[in-house]
C-alpha cells in the first residue's frame, strides 16, 4: 500500500472521532438529528484543529446512501468519493487561489444543478477571508437565497477578515485550539497502532511544540520516525535536535542563573546555546512562556493553566518565589519589547544579551528569599 503520511491516515472520518472540537460535533450531529441544517456554516479558528476534517464528515453525513445520518457508512459511492475528495456533489475550493469575481460567477452558475449522486451539493471554501470584496459581494446573493439542497460551508483562520454581510449570513463555529492532554493521547494511540517506541516525555513536547494543532503534531511525529535510527526509541532529545527548540532544563538553569544575579553565567549560557545552533528567536520565545508560566505559578499555583509536567510545575512554583510579581511583569514586558527589537534589527543578538543582563544585574540585588 502507498504510504500516507499520518496527518491523512488519522484525519477523522466520523463526528466521534474528532477531538478537542465536541462541542461542535454535538451541535452538527442534532441539526441532522433534528432536520435543522442550515444552508451556510463558518468554521473559524487555528490552523490544523478539525474545520475541514468536520466539513467533510458533515457533508458525508447528509451525502451518504443510507440518508441524512451521523453516521455515514464510509463505504457507499458517495461516502468514498467524499473521503476521497473526488465527490462531484461536494466541491472543495481553495479561497487563496480562487479568489476572484470570475470564480465566483462560476460557482453561482453551478449551483444551478442538482446533485449527481447525493442528496446536497455542498461547496466548502477554504481560507474563505482571501476572496476579494467584489467576491464576497458576488456571492452574497446567492448566500442569503440558495437553490434548494445546496449547502456552503467557509472555512477559515482570520474570521475577523470576513466582511460582516457574510457572517450574518451564516452559522458560526469557533474551532479551540487542541488541548495538549487531548493531543498527547492521540499521540499515544497513533505510536500504538504503528508500533512507533516513544516516550511519554516526547509526546508530551511534541505536543506543546505543536501549539494546540493536532495536524502538526501528528506531522511531527511521522517526521521523527525518519528523523531518528530504526528501531530505536524516539525520546526528548530526539524532538529538541529536530526542531531546534530549547530543553525545558536549559531555560530553569537560565533562569537560576538570573535570581543569583550570575551576570558572567548568563552570558556565557546565551552565547554557549547561540554556538550549538539555537537563534535568538527560539531563546527570547522559551524566556518568555517560562516567565509567563512563572507569572501563573505566583498568583495561581494549583491552577492546570501551564502545560508542564508535575515535577517542573513544583520546579516552577519554587523559583516563583524568588520574584516579586512585579518583577516577573517587568522581565515579561521586558522580553517580549525585546523581541519586536530584534525583528526590526540585522543584529538580534545584541538586544537579547542586554536585556539577560539587565534582569540577572536587577535581581542580583534583591534579597534571595520568597516575597
Amino acid at each position: 500500500m502507498k504510504y500516507q503520511v499520518f496527518a491523512l491516515k488519522w484525519r477523522p472520518q466520523t463526528f466521534d472521532q474528532i477531538i478537542g472540537q465536541e462541542h461542535i460535533a454535538t451541535v452538527l450531529k442534532n441539526s441532522i438529528l433534528r432536520n435543522r441544517v442550515a444552508h451556510a456554516y463558518l468554521f473559524a479558528g487555528p490552523r490544523g484543529v478539525g474545520k475541514t476534517s468536520t466539513a467533510r464528515i458533515l457533508a458525508k453525513s447528509l451525502n451518504c446512501e443510507r440518508g441524512s445520518t451521523v453516521e455515514p457508512c464510509q463505504r457507499c459511492t458517495s461516502c468514498q468519493e467524499i473521503t476521497q475528495s473526488r465527490s462531484f456533489d461536494v466541491i472543495e475550493i481553495d479561497g487563496a487561489s480562487n479568489r476572484g469575481i470570475d470564480e465566483i460567477r462560476t460557482l453561482r452558475e453551478g449551483v444551478k444543478f442538482s446533485p449527481i449522486l447525493g442528496h446536497f451539493k455542498i461547496y466548502i471554501i477554504d481560507e474563505v477571508h482571501m476572496l476579494t470584496t467584489e467576491a464576497f459581494n458576488a456571492l452574497l446573493k446567492t448566500l442569503e437565497e440558495p437553490p434548494p439542497n445546496v449547502l456552503f460551508i467557509f472555512a477559515t483562520t482570520q474570521a475577523d477578515k470576513v466582511p460582516a454581510t457574510i457572517l450574518s449570513r451564516c452559522q458560526r463555529f469557533d474551532f479551540a485550539r487542541i488541548a495538549t492532554e487531548q493531543i498527547v493521547r492521540q499521540l499515544r494511540k497513533i505510536a500504538s497502532q504503528e508500533k512507533i517506541d516513544v516516550n511519554d516525555e516526547a509526546l508530551f513536547t511534541i505536543a506543546r511544540q505543536s501549539t494546540g494543532s493536532l495536524r502538526d503534531a501528528e506531522s511531527i511525529l511521522d517526521q521523527l520516525i525518519s528523523f531518528t535510527k530504526a528501531n530505536s526509541q524516539i525520546k526528548r532529545g530526539d524532538i529538541v535536535s529536530f526542531l531546534g527548540c530549547l530543553e525545558e532544563e536549559t531555560v530553569f538553569e537560565i533562569t537560576d542563573k538570573i535570581i543569583k544575579g550570575d551576570v558572567k553565567a548568563v552570558l556565557e549560557m546565551t552565547d554557549l546555546l547561540l554556538k550549538r545552533g539555537k537563534n535568538t528567536k527560539t531563546i527570547l520565545e522559551s524566556l518568555i512562556e517560562h516567565f509567563r508560566n512563572l507569572i501563573v505559578a505566583k498568583v495561581a499555583a494549583g491552577s492546570s493553566l501551564i502545560d508542564l509536567s508535575k515535577e517542573q510545575i513544583i520546579r516552577l512554583v519554587a523559583q516563583s518565589k524568588f520574584f516579586r510579581i512585579e518583577d516577573l511583569f517587568g522581565a515579561f514586558n521586558l522580553l517580549v519589547d525585546t523581541q519586536e527589537l530584534s525583528k526590526r534589527l540585522n543584529n538580534s543578538i545584541i538586544p537579547l544579551e542586554i536585556s539577560l543582563l539587565r534582569l540577572a544585574i536587577k535581581n542580583g540585588n534583591l534579597p534571595k528569599a520568597d516575597r
